[in-house]
Formats: structure tokens, sequence, C-alpha cells
């Protein structure tokens, strides 16, 4: 049996400072005891994963990727799935077509591939790198924007201080919990997030429950 993914190393800390701060995130972390992020997938299998589902629905995105992993050599079963980059990267479109996946998607993972098999994607190197530096060598991949970046960074590479503000669903929450229900700008999001600092994205964790108290695994 695989061990269950362990709790990030600055939760508990972050939980603490962040109910000191703001109490809607005080009534937020107990609401929702004994859960967290967890890490889940390699770094190249999680964001192939990413891009397969971009913009279809998630039934659609399981078929198509249970497909994709076949012709990539791996196989779906307990545990953790491996996708090797040499392996993607040596695929023909039409074989990548052929899985479902539209011609752009196909390109974009390959793209994604060579960008691992090359070493300019070298995850032993992420530590080095700020948030924001990680975030620009993920988007010199095809496929790959901001958002996708940064919920890569929150919940693969655990990035402790990440604000998607682009995100609806934490424009959704801020709304609710903090004006009202009118939309903030992404300037008074950042604002507003100061205080959360540097727990930003357990904050952001922490409000996406309000809306959903099942979490995303990525």
């Amino acid at each position: 049996m695989p061990r269950p993914p362990l709790k990030p190393p600055y939760w508990d800390d972050a939980t603490h400072a962040l109910s000191r701060c703001d109490p809607v995130l005080r009534r937020l972390v107990r609401r929702h005891p004994g859960i967290h992020l967890r890490q889940r997938s390699d770094p190249f299998t999680t964001l192939a994963r990413a891009i397969v589902g971009q913009q279809i629905s998630v039934k659609a995105a399981e078929a198509i990727w249970k497909r994709f992993v076949v012709a990539a050599g791996a196989r779906p079963g307990r545990g953790s799935l491996k996708l090797l980059p040499t392996r993607v990267a040596g695929l023909a479109v039409p074989a990548l077509r052929g899985c479902g996946l539209s011609e752009r998607k196909a390109e974009y993972l390959t793209d994604l591939a060579r960008h691992f098999d090359s070493g300019r994607l070298d995850p032993a190197a992420w530590k080095q790198l700020d948030d924001e530096a990680l975030i620009v060598a993920l988007v010199d991949v095809k496929g790959i924007g901001r958002w996708t970046a940064e919920m890569f960074l929150i919940f693969h590479e655990l990035r402790p201080d990440v604000l998607p503000v682009a995100d609806l669903g934490l424009q959704r929450a801020m709304a609710m919990h903090y004006r009202g229900g009118r939309k903030l700008t992404p300037r008074a999001m950042i604002t507003r997030a100061e205080a959360w600092r540097p727990w930003r994205s357990v904050a952001t964790w922490y409000l996406w429950r309000s809306l959903d108290p099942i979490p995303v695994e990525y």
C-alpha cells in the first residue's frame, strides 16, 4: 500500500498565523480540520495531466488521459503513475491525436516533453528558483500559462506564498468573504492578501474550501 502524502512541513505554522491575523480564515481553518495540500505525482506527469485537462470536462479528460498513458508506455494502476519525457517526446502527432487530443494539445505535450528531456526544465534546479523565476521557466512551455504555472507551484511544488489573482474560485471566495459578494480588482486582492504573507497559498486553499469542501488533487 502506498504511504499517504505527508502534510507540508509549514502547514501548522501557516494555519496558526493565518488564524491570528484573519477572522475569516480562522473560521475556515476550524471548519476544515485534518485536511491539507497533498503532493501526488512527479513534475512531468503533473504538468502533462494539466495540459490534457485544459478546457474539457473531467470525464473527457480522464478518458483521454488513460489512452495517452498507454500510448506513452505507462500503465495506470495502484501507486503513482510515472511518464518518461523521452517516450512522450518520441510520439508522433498522429499517435497523440489518436488518444483524443487536439492537434494543439499534442504539440503542447511534445513541447513539454522536450523541455524536460533537454534539461530546459530541470526539477533538480527548482529549489534555487524563487516563485516568479519558476513561473517564467514554466510558461516557456507551449500551453502553460501563468494560471497553470501557479497551480503547479501550489499543488505540486507546495510553494507556500502563491496568490493566483486570476483564479475564478479565489475571486469568488474573496468577493463573498471580504466585499459582500462584489468582485475585487486584482490590486485589491493583492492588498487584502498582504496580511497573509508568507502563507498566501494556504490562505487561498482554505478560501477554495469555502466554495468546495472537497480538495482538488493534482
